[in-house]
């Protein structure tokens, strides 16, 4: 078992909190999290781009070899894999894991049972010790049903997946019986109107993550800020300040050799 996936294994359920910049991950990183997410709808909106729609995977795989330069444990959230091919989605897991990810986030869409299967076996075969987190919309996009989410569910760890993720899903009972009828860890995504992450972990849940709420948050907040300076009342809240921001970015050599592509880490391997 890797060090990453052990975390899915543990007392408490791992708080995966997700980032969309090398600034806001290594500032997680800070706070003790040994584990970063990264987030789609934060990594595409951040240079101007629609999520979900197979936009950014150079985007995703540049911020990769930043974040997988630095000593954390990194997943990535690579929507459906930016493909329907499954050797440019084998490809991209290789790519990931040599630029020092030791997750990948797959999500199916709702497109068919089958594709998303064989998507996580292609990437299952070509990177085994990539802990592949299989994601179903039947909440997020769907109607919810309980019978399609299990069948989903089902197929998916059984082509290999090593955790299985249902965002929108909330409702205590059904994540409790989602739990029981699984062999793999289950992902749930934080909602402030939700549960909350001791409430989960006493349903069961293995794994808590955030999305794109803290990215969301921060655009909340710069607009609050702006509000109150223009009606004249001091902003409220943490501000980091200009050196400790600066402090968050990677020497100058460094981010020379990632900006040129370079996919090993400042050590010369893939981190694991």
């Amino acid at each position: 078992m890797t060090p990453f996936a052990a975390l899915h294994h543990t007392d408490a359920p791992l708080l995966l909190p997700n980032a969309w910049d090398h600034a806001s991950a290594v500032a997680l990183a800070a706070e003790g999290f040994a584990a970063i997410g990264t987030t789609s709808l934060g990594v595409a909106a951040a240079v101007g781009q629609p999520d979900g729609a197979a936009a950014t995977r150079e985007v995703t795989l540049r911020l990769t070899r930043l974040l997988g330069a630095v000593p954390f444990l990194l997943s990535v959230d690579a929507e459906g894999g930016f493909s329907e091919d499954l050797e440019q989605i084998a490809e991209l897991a290789r790519e990931l894991r040599s630029a020092g990810a030791v997750g990948i986030n797959l999500e199916d869409g709702l497109g068919p049972v089958t594709l998303h299967a064989a998507k996580i076996a292609a990437v299952k075969s070509a990177v085994p010790d990539l802990f592949v987190n299989a994601r179903t919309d039947t909440y997020w996009l769907g109607d919810g049903d309980p019978a399609d989410t299990l069948h989903r569910l089902n197929a998916y760890q059984q082509a290999g997946a090593d955790g299985v993720f249902v965002p929108g899903l909330a409702d205590p009972v059904r994540i409790a019986d989602v739990v029981r009828h699984l062999d793999v860890p289950l992902n749930i995504l934080y909602s402030p109107a939700g549960p909350t992450v001791s409430h989960l972990a006493d349903l069961g849940v293995r794994r808590v993550s955030l999305g794109s709420l803290l990215y969301r948050r921060a655009l909340g907040a710069a607009l609050e800020t702006m509000a109150d300076i223009s009606a004249g009342r001091t902003p409220q809240g943490a501000v980091p300040s200009y050196a400790e921001v600066q402090a968050l970015s990677p020497r100058e050599e460094t981010a020379s050799s990632l900006a040129r592509g370079d996919r090993r880490s400042p050590r010369g391997r893939a981190r694991t």
